[in-house]
């Protein structure tokens, strides 16, 4: 069986690391970066942290508009394809490059699995919600993380293609947090429980001056430091709207590594983002998150009391960083680590039944 799986984000990065460790001695797994992330702490050290081989292919895109970047992937990836001819085209969650490889795939005819399907935010103003219920219906196969999901995609007339594998980014989670604890990793400057970490990098939240100004003005008035890990948007949009993003708590920091990443947040009193992947992390260490959206795909970490939504309301952003501790709970609405596994054992069984 050999597999193409596309990647271009740093989410993608990490989904792909058990599902790349899964695949060996059972497949021939191609892996193409898009370069959709193209500097080295957001792509090639993800590759090197998470163990990763290096890609195949690397288009090196870079950024653009939506459809300036998309297109490009399209025409970078159709000849790819064609040369390799894959069993399976393996797509990851919701982004451009997720959009792309669907789109080449079925143009040429080869079968597309859908790894993370069946998420939604049901914002229509989300780039993101389009590139996933578009890939979604395109996809021959779909690879849900959550019975959630499942529910979603049986509601749109695609419970015959879809299996509930459990979520992959949990297995590299759980993998990576023991050898945090075992390495004693513990980023400089963030003293345990007295810091929060953020992200904020949704075009809702940076591209309004006004509204990424009342953001920043929250998490700098709040009661700890706040390490701000500044994705390049951000900096590129605070500059072109006049944001000081440093002002009060906030003490401004590049994205981590992996690893640093979750000793950061697995050591901290709280989280605020506006990323998917973070919200669903900070849930697993069993960190409270705040969400600066009105909406989340991941509900359950929102039902189960340890992630608020706080979206035009910006006044109460603070609040809600700064709420009390949720009550504990042992739920595993996202599996229990081995779900990349499960992902090629599904698509072992779907090519040979096809």
């Amino acid at each position: 069986m050999r597999v193409l799986s596309v990647v271009g984000a740093r989410p993608q990065f990490v989904k792909l690391a058990p599902i790349a460790a899964a695949m060996r001695d059972r497949a021939e797994h191609i892996v193409v970066h898009t370069g959709q992330h193209y500097d080295e702490i957001m792509s090639d050290v993800f590759f090197r942290d998470l163990g990763i081989p290096a890609p195949d292919v690397n288009l090196a895109v870079g950024s653009g508009k939506h459809g300036e970047q998309t297109g490009a992937m399209l025409a970078g990836l159709e000849p790819v394809f064609e040369k390799y001819r894959p069993d399976w085209v393996l797509v990851y969650g919701d982004t451009n490059s997720t959009l792309a490889a669907a789109v080449a795939a079925v143009k040429l005819h080869l079968p597309l699995a859908h790894l993370e399907a069946g998420l939604r935010s049901f914002n229509r103003r989300m780039p993101e919600e389009h590139n996933r219920v578009l890939t979604d219906h395109a996809a021959d196969l779909l690879l849900a993380p959550t019975q959630v999901a499942m529910d979603h995609l049986a509601t749109e007339g695609l419970a015959q293609r879809s299996v509930l594998v459990g979520d992959v980014m949990t297995d590299v989670l759980y993998q990576v947090r023991d050898q945090v604890e075992r390495s004693g990793l513990r980023p400089a400057g963030m003293e345990p429980g007295q810091y929060y970490v953020a992200t904020i990098h949704r075009p809702d939240n940076t591209d309004d001056p006004a509204r990424l100004a009342a953001i920043v003005e929250a998490l700098g008035g709040l009661d700890r430091p706040v390490h701000l890990l500044a994705h390049p948007r951000l900096v590129a949009a605070a500059e072109a709207g006049g944001v000081d993003l440093q002002q009060g708590s906030i003490v401004l920091t590049t994205p981590l590594a992996y690893p640093d990443l979750i000793a950061a947040v697995s050591s901290s009193a709280g989280v605020v983002t506006d990323s998917g992947g973070l919200q669903k992390e900070a849930f697993l260490l069993r960190v409270p998150c705040t969400t600066v959206r009105p909406e989340t795909e991941w509900v359950e970490t929102v039902e189960l009391g340890w992630n608020e939504l706080v979206g035009s309301d910006l006044p109460r952003l603070r609040a809600a960083v700064q709420r009390p501790r949720p009550a504990a709970t042992e739920a595993t609405p996202y599996g229990d680590g081995h779900a990349a596994a499960r992902v090629v054992d599904v698509l072992s069984e779907r090519m040979t039944r096809s």
